[in-house]
């Protein structure tokens, strides 16, 4: 099974071109630098689904803060290989 998480797009950090961007993305607070190639239209504001380091959709915000809450409350988000793979830092 493959997940995707939910995260804000908080800041463009590089733009090659108009397709290969990186992104800083929010994952509650927990950040992490992310490939927005296969999202070229996204912007900073827009949550985006993130997996394996590429963002691969954007999703409105209610659905992004369902899908972060369910998170949460399997406790998926509490695992170590989730916070090794970010960095904490305020938004």
């Amino acid at each position: 099974m493959c997940l995707s998480i939910p995260g804000k797009v908080v800041e463009i950090t590089a733009e090659l071109d108009e397709v290969f961007r990186i992104g800083k993305i929010s994952f509650d607070g927990l950040m992490k630098e992310v490939n927005l190639s296969m999202v070229p239209e996204a912007k900073v504001g827009d949550y985006v689904l993130v997996h394996v380091g590429a963002a691969i959709g954007i999703i409105d915000e209610e659905e992004a803060k369902k899908t972060f809450d369910l998170l949460k409350k399997m406790g998926d988000l509490e695992d170590e290989d989730f916070k090794n793979w970010t960095e904490k830092e305020d938004v």
